[in-house]
């Protein structure tokens, strides 16, 4: 069963990075950079800072707590564990992968760029609940296909990425609830 699964991972990955276009390389490699997003994070920030005033501290903190979760639950816990190579250093399919630039890291699973970006587009969604929440989400599918696309994760790596992100957000999410209720009712139908 499982190798039947990591079998159809690989097919998806193959056909969905078997996808790529000359022009289209140099965008998804800047969506798949990390410097593209500065000005988005920025805004957050400064959304945050206008509600809630010297209060905002703590939705930084929250933010910290939040990326420190994902990216940890990713890079430290499972690529360490599962150590399952990225497809561009898979033997079997490394001829066949499209690299935009470099590989990155020996392993991939599960995928930090989704674990991050679900994570904080997730925790943005439980926050505003309104279209800017769900543009958040459409933001880290985007980011988490582009990391197909440039040849370094499977689609399993996404998903459990994905996933990751999920929990993650979940449990900051319950945590600020918890500790700062009235900072929520501030934020919310902000955006």
């Amino acid at each position: 069963m499982l190798e039947t699964l990591i079998e159809w991972d690989i097919r998806l990955f193959l056909f969905l990075n078997g996808l790529h276009t000359d022009w289209l390389d140099p965008v998804m490699l800047a969506i798949t950079g990390k410097y593209l997003w500065i000005p988005l994070y920025v805004v957050i920030l400064a959304i945050m800072i206008r509600k809630l005033k010297w209060r905002s501290i703590y939705i930084m903190v929250a933010f910290a707590l939040l990326i420190t979760l994902a990216d940890q639950s990713a890079s430290g816990l499972f690529k360490p564990f599962f150590e399952r190579l990225r497809p561009c250093y898979n033997p079997d399919i490394q001829e066949m992968v499209h690299i935009v630039k470099h590989c990155g890291g020996k392993y991939g699973f599960a995928s930090s760029h989704a674990s991050n970006t679900f994570a904080l587009a997730i925790f943005l969604w439980l926050i505003y609940r309104n279209l800017f929440g769900k543009i958040m989400i459409g933001w880290a599918v985007l980011v988490s296909y582009s990391r197909i696309y440039v040849g370094v994760h499977y689609p399993a790596d996404i998903i459990m990425g994905a996933i990751l992100g999920l929990l993650s957000a979940l449990i900051v999410y319950y945590l600020y609830k918890r500790i700062f209720p009235n900072d929520l009712e501030k934020i919310h139908g902000f955006i």
